[in-house]
């Protein structure tokens, strides 16, 4: 592996570990963990595309990686929303599945 590559991979890791602590350190608002739930995608992200491109193996799936990361973003804003419509905030604490 050359430097960039290096870079790349302990950025990544980085990235994943900080998403990691702000995924279980912020609990409070949904929004926040639906950040940190995209910071911990975009890391899993690069550690794919380096390892498809040092092996040269897998370009299909980075893209349904990718397409089912999408949805998971867009069912985690449809949650935020309809979340918000009913109760008028984002914090977990109101959501329970007893109100559903």
């Amino acid at each position: 592996m050359n430097i960039i590559s290096d870079l790349y991979f302990y950025s990544s890791m980085l990235l994943f570990l900080s998403g990691l602590l702000s995924f279980c350190m912020g609990r409070k608002h949904l929004l926040l963990t639906l950040l940190s739930l995209e910071v911990l995608v975009i890391s899993l992200f690069i550690f794919l595309y380096m390892y498809v491109l040092l092996y040269g193996e897998g370009f299909y799936f980075i893209m349904v990686f990718l397409t089912f990361s999408v949805c998971e973003g867009c069912l985690g804003l449809s949650i935020l929303v309809s979340l918000i419509r009913c109760h008028g905030n984002d914090y977990l604490s109101s959501l329970s599945f007893l109100q559903w």
